[in-house]
């Protein structure tokens, strides 16, 4: 997500260390000798599997190049120079996780999830896209990635999610995506800007300043130079996102302080004017539609300061075009009242949070996560997507299951005649593995688990009266013989004759 490339080694060393995390606690079944060796065909396989032509990796903040960055400083300032831009025409964008359902480690709720059996952490995950222009007053509708297209809270109240505070999209994984990001930056970015900056009265043309991520491509100004001939694309140098990108200068830190503190001032909410208790409102109440009006929220009070001074260190010259056009600046705050809030607040509804248990949970967000959280994910994800198939099944009447088994096999065989003709023609091979397992993963693998679930089950009829053959189609038994024909139905309204003792067999 920082956009520093990784190499080969590296990914099979960390391969191999998430095997060894999957195994640790299982009994030892190393008498074949076979090991995960995380080899060269384990490596292509993989990035056959994903589609992925480069990956990234997390906290560059270690290894952040000074150097370029001071370089890169000049180089901006030449191209600010060169073409005009002032403050209201440079905007900078980065992406966040978010576990929008984390308390605190030592809240009442916490401790009270991990007393109970079978407990895994209410650790849900998002991942948001935020923009915002250097003047601070342009503030673009977020990206929301989910792991979910409709979680069942929005089917619950026929929620409209183009009416949302944010551009709702999903994926398995809930990660932005190259496609995710264009369609956002189509339908939702450059309309934006060109309205602002119409509004405002000054020329069409706007520098957006993006990292390395794989979801952000690098001829980006040239895919939408026909559409958007006025938009100019800017890549600081790898390493130096910590240093330059202004969003990553307590930008996001902020807006997760804003999140944390709308989230208790809910909860307090809650607590104060329903006859709720805290627990029950945590786990019957707060949802990812709750969420979402957060996020909103806490996005529109991040403050014009916080957004007009995160550009200062890649943009220097800034400050002197705010002391021309008249910007006021509030004065720098003695401590973070944001947090001093969320404390205050967490205490007056029987929460013991400090400022280090705030902070901690902020950073949290940003954290690599361990094998383990990522298996505890996987699972609450799984769970929750399968709950949320069976219902849609119950609820659409126009679905595959309404198709015939007949008809779900010869879509299957079409769809592997395709699969095998795309793998076979298609140039770009990653980018065609990459489409073809994401229909494999949404699409096909539910049509196979109906046509399995489907074999697997026999119905009371079946059961108690087997399939007869028709009298036009017998088969011969295991001794070669012919079945006897089946006797006919009797007619309504009739007794059946019965062979009695001393009767012939001719005459039943």
């Amino acid at each position: 997500m920082a956009g520093d490339s990784l190499s080969e080694s590296i990914i099979c060393e960390k391969a191999r260390a998430i095997n060894a995390d999957l195994l640790k606690d299982k009994p030892s079944t190393s008498d074949s000798g076979e090991t995960f060796r995380a080899s060269k065909g384990w490596f292509h396989n993989f990035k056959a599997r994903t589609g992925i032509h480069s990956v990234v990796r997390h906290g560059e903040a270690a290894s952040a190049d000074k150097s370029a960055a001071e370089n890169y400083i000049h180089h901006f300032e030449t191209i600010t120079q060169r073409n005009g831009f002032c403050s209201h025409q440079a905007v900078n964008r980065d992406e966040t996780g978010l576990f929008w359902k984390k308390m605190p480690r030592r809240t009442l709720i916490t401790q009270e999830e991990k007393k109970m059996l079978g407990h895994k952490p209410m650790k849900d995950r998002l991942t948001l896209l935020l923009y915002a222009s250097g003047s601070g007053d342009l503030k673009i509708k977020p990206l929301l990635v989910y792991h979910s297209e409709t979680p069942r809270v929005f089917r619950k109240h026929t929620v409209m999610k183009n009416r949302l505070g944010v551009m709702w999209r999903s994926k398995a994984k809930a990660w932005v995506t190259r496609v995710l990001f264009l369609e956002w930056i189509r339908e939702v970015f450059c309309p934006t800007v060109k309205k602002y900056l119409e509004d405002k009265g000054l020329p069409l043309k706007d520098l957006l300043i993006m990292d390395n991520a794989p979801a952000h491509p690098r001829d980006l100004e040239e895919e939408l130079a026909e559409e958007f001939p006025w938009l100019i694309v800017e890549f600081p140098p790898p390493n130096t996102t910590h240093l330059l990108q202004p969003m990553d200068q307590q930008v996001i830190a902020n807006f997760r302080k804003l999140y944390t503190k709308e989230l208790f001032q809910k909860c307090f909410q809650m607590v104060s004017d329903t006859d709720l208790t805290l627990t029950e409102f945590w786990k019957k109440h707060y949802n990812i539609l709750s969420c979402v009006g957060l996020i909103g929220k806490s996005w529109a009070n991040v403050s014009l300061r916080t957004l007009r001074s995160a550009w200062e260190k890649v943009w220097p010259k800034i400050i002197e075009e705010r002391d021309f056009e008249g910007f006021v600046e509030d004065p720098e705050p003695a401590t973070d009242h944001v947090v001093d809030d969320i404390v205050t607040i967490a205490q007056s509804i029987g929460l013991q949070v400090g400022s280090g248990d705030v902070d901690e949970l902020v950073e949290e967000h940003s954290e690599e996560l361990s094998t383990e959280v990522l298996q505890q994910l996987l699972a609450e994800q799984q769970k929750m997507a399968a709950e949320e198939l069976s219902e849609e099944e119950g609820e659409d009447q126009q679905s595959v299951q309404q198709m015939s088994s007949s008809e779900i096999k010869d879509i299957l065989k079409n769809w592997t005649e395709l699969q095998t003709f795309v793998e076979k023609t298609y140039p770009d091979r990653e980018k065609a593995n990459c489409c073809i397992n994401l229909l494999n993963d949404n699409v096909m693998s539910y049509c196979r688990t109906v046509l399995k679930k489907r074999q697997k089950q026999i119905t009371l009829d079946q059961f108690l009266f087997p399939k007869r053959l028709r009298p036009c189609e017998p088969e011969a038994g295991p001794s070669g013989l012919q079945p006897l024909p089946r006797r006919e139905r009797t007619p309504e309204g009739q007794s059946p004759d019965v062979l009695k003792e001393g009767d012939s067999p001719s005459k039943q």
